[in-house]
């Protein structure tokens, strides 16, 4: 079977693809089906395949495979120059995220302060825990 190489087959998606900007905008905005609907009806699946990577180590092999330099290259090339344009944009999804948080925090009445380093200080660390892993674990 001919096949081109692989340098010739990425060379081609890096020429050819940013040309594809268009389309891409089209498939997000009018999607052939419903993303939230089709992931959803997908857990199952999507455990089975996790637990089956779990099974093979597929996570440690994925990470060893790209290695460090291949992380820390993206990161720094790709990474850092859309850091903060990223982070503001993000800027309205970070300020309704937190709004849950922000009310359970609200919520906590926390234990008496003892004097510093009383190990019954530690109880209020608890308090906040236990209501912030509730909120995320009870929906």
């Amino acid at each position: 079977m001919i096949v081109p190489t692989a340098s010739a087959i990425a060379g081609k998606w890096a020429r050819v693809t940013p040309g594809r900007t268009e389309d891409y905008e089209d498939g997000v905005r009018n999607p052939k089906r419903n993303w939230e609907t089709e992931t959803v009806a997908a857990e199952a699946n999507y455990e089975k395949g996790v637990t089956a990577a779990i099974s093979r180590k597929g996570f440690s092999r994925g990470v060893k495979r790209a290695g460090l330099a291949k992380q820390q290259g993206n990161s720094i090339t790709k990474g850092i120059p859309r850091f903060g344009e990223g982070v503001r944009m993000g800027q309205p999804a970070m300020e309704a995220g937190m709004e849950r948080v922000v009310k359970t925090m609200q919520g906590i009445t926390l234990p008496p302060r003892y004097p510093a380093g009383d190990s019954r200080n530690m109880e209020r660390v608890r308090v906040i825990a236990d209501a912030l892993h509730k909120m995320k674990t009870t929906g």
